[in-house]
């Protein structure tokens, strides 16, 4: 049970680890950047969120995100206003684009021809030619004679 106390109280330090200058004093803005950090893609550690990164770029956007919420900006501005800063990768959850498709569908489609490929040219092959008598007789001797 102290174990998981111990273990309790680390995560909910963790989570109150930002710096309270910070945070914007509207509570009701400072949620509404909090669920914009969990959307937004640490561009140093690539698979964690702004939110969960300690990186000094995630600290940047962190502070850019807020001062988007405090303008008055929309969550889709605030989006929108990074992809184009940095590009699409920065959000965890992509848009649903054309490139995307593309990239999805890519690996797939590359699979598909290929097993497509693979029995086309099954279907076109040649039967190998039989023996001919001469040639018989030489594969005989050969598998008979052991030297």
């Amino acid at each position: 049970m102290r174990t998981f106390l111990a273990a309790l109280a680390a995560v909910f330090c963790m989570a109150a680890a930002s710096d309270p200058s910070e945070r914007l004093p509207d509570p009701s803005q400072e949620a509404r950047a909090r669920h914009i950090f969990e959307q937004v893609r640490c561009l140093v550690c690539q698979n964690e969120s702004i939110d969960d990164s300690q990186a000094e770029l995630a600290h940047d956007l962190r502070q850019i995100v807020r001062d988007q919420v405090r303008q008055g900006r929309s969550d889709d501005q605030i989006k929108d206003f990074l992809v184009q800063r940095y590009g699409e990768f920065v959000l965890l959850r992509p848009s649903f684009s054309i490139g995307n498709v593309a990239l999805w569908a890519g690996p797939f489609v590359v699979v598909a021809l290929g097993v497509v490929l693979w029995f086309a040219r099954l279907r076109n092959r040649t039967p190998e030619p039989e023996l001919d008598a001469q040639d018989a007789e030489r594969l005989r001797r050969l598998r008979d004679d052991p030297f």
